[in-house]
């Protein structure tokens, strides 16, 4: 079990950070009213969608396998590839790079938070002659900072609870080395494969408090940076 809390808590602390910051500055991009703009969001999204299904992870391992394309382009350069997949030491981040490539979802309501901001708050600023990282820094990031908030509960609560990419990249194994051993795999692995019915469910009800332990900190610490006008 530690070794499954550790893949969980490193995957959930390093994917989502990432992934939440790749998906706002998309928004960011998209929000400067360029043309076509639902395409581009059609296309953003689309991976959040995917990202989690059997497919998608599948066609991860192809891309990373030793002779995917992620190696076949290092090669271009003299450079030899790791085997991601099947080394331990690459095999997580794998999966945190898919992970990090399905921002569609909070990047859609990123998008949608922006357009709520008032404008009148940066022409004022432009007037006082803030540069525009004091703008982000003192205008957008306090104003949607609800909006990242949300995001941020979401998206630890989801990670927490990944199965399918560690299932499938590792054929239900968990492997390399348990590089991929997500907690909820490790509980599927304790009470469909071994049959420790009773194990598994104490694992199932432990994920339940620490999802609800990590959900109570993060409201509790929210009153510290998030901003709320009224």
């Amino acid at each position: 079990m530690g070794q499954s809390l550790i893949v969980t808590f490193t995957y959930t602390f390093v994917s989502v950070p990432l992934s939440l910051i790749a998906a706002l500055g998309v928004a960011l991009a998209l929000n400067k009213g360029i043309r076509g703009l639902p395409l581009y969001r059609a296309v953003y999204y689309l991976p959040s969608l995917l990202g989690g299904s059997v497919a998608i992870v599948m066609l991860w391992r192809q891309i990373f396998g030793t002779r995917g394309i992620v190696n076949t382009f290092l090669g271009w350069f003299g450079i030899e590839g790791p085997a991601w997949v099947s080394d331990p030491s690459t095999a997580l981040s794998v999966l945190i790079i898919l992970n990090v490539w399905t921002f569609g979802a909070p990047m859609v309501i990123f998008l949608a938070s922006l357009r709520q901001v008032p404008t009148m708050y940066y022409e004022a600023a432009s007037v006082d002659g803030a540069s525009r990282w004091r703008q982000f820094r003192s205008i957008t990031l306090p104003l949607i900072s609800p909006i990242i908030f949300f995001n941020l509960v979401l998206s630890t609560i989801g990670t927490l609870q990944t199965f399918t990419q560690g299932y499938v990249l590792s054929n239900g194994s968990g492997g390399p080395a348990g590089s991929t051993l997500f907690y909820n795999l490790n509980l599927y692995i304790e009470g469909f494969s071994r049959f420790n019915m009773g194990y598994a469910s104490a694992m199932a009800w432990l994920l339940l408090v620490i999802i609800a332990a990590f959900t109570a900190l993060n409201f509790i610490a929210q009153k510290y940076w998030v901003y709320y006008e009224n």
